[in-house]
């Protein structure tokens, strides 16, 4: 896989998943611009792929604002003149069991890990349909296609955006355009850190491989889908679960 030239914006992306998918972008020579809501947190990440001999760009913005998305989509476009790669990858979590379950924690978390996806795709695809071609891949959840208990805020917005990039994906394909979700399953990041030892031999247990994945390993999926290998792949969902879906 060959990505040099090309520009992949990343929300989300000062730690976990996100900056391993930042990172492995710019191992394969895109351009990233690393997106968080602190921008010491974003230009730290940037520094660290630039000693590797990469280049990026660090921008602070909150992607559930319309306002922040289309000045970091300009600041973007400023700076290099186009996005070829766009990743939705910023979510959060506020688990609480439906009947306890405030309206905060529900819009907090559909408008990061959903409403974001529709900003950002929005406002990049008014640059993609210029130029005829772009990847889009979003992140979504192994949860957002079983559901989980206590997770029903979270699971909405996964689902949502496993619809959202077929319905995308069929809007844009005459245009050279690609748009997929990954669906990662327990991924090994400072959520899953915190789990006492016993919770995790839970959670291994139904992990058919019998381990949790590595944000490694999302990026490596990411980066493929980004790629022009996979350009006749469009409005797919990936798991990456160590096959706890098929279980």
């Amino acid at each position: 896989m060959n990505l040099s030239g090309k520009v992949a914006l990343v929300t989300g992306s000062g730690r976990g998943i996100g900056k391993a998918i930042t990172f492995k972008l710019a191992s394969k020579g895109a351009i990233t611009v690393v997106n968080d809501l602190s921008l010491s947190g974003a230009q730290t990440v940037v520094d660290e792929i630039k000693t590797q001999g990469g280049g990026g760009l660090a921008i602070a913005a909150d992607v559930s604002s319309a306002a922040d998305v289309a000045s970091m989509v300009e600041a973007v476009i400023a700076a290099y003149g186009h996005i070829d790669i766009l990743v939705n990858n910023a979510g959060i979590t506020r688990d609480q069991l439906l009947l306890r379950m405030t309206d905060s924690e529900w819009d907090d978390v559909l408008n990061i890990d959903l409403r974001s996806v529709f900003l950002c795709t929005r406002a990049v695809l008014k640059h993609m349909l210029k130029e005829r071609k772009g990847r889009i891949v979003s992140i979504a959840s192994i949860v957002g296609l079983m559901g989980n208990a206590g997770q029903a805020n979270y699971a909405a917005a996964k689902a949502g955006i496993v619809g959202f990039t077929r319905s995308v994906a069929k809007e844009v394909a005459s245009r050279g355009i690609t748009a997929n979700a990954v669906a990662p399953g327990f991924i090994e990041t400072d959520m899953t850190a915190k789990l006492s030892e016993k919770q995790k031999q839970d959670l291994m247990s139904r992990i058919p491989l019998g381990y949790l994945g590595t944000p490694q390993d999302v990026a490596e999926v990411v980066a493929f889908l980004a790629s022009d290998e996979a350009r006749y792949i469009t409005g797919q969902v990936i798991t990456i679960d160590g096959g706890m879906g098929g279980a």
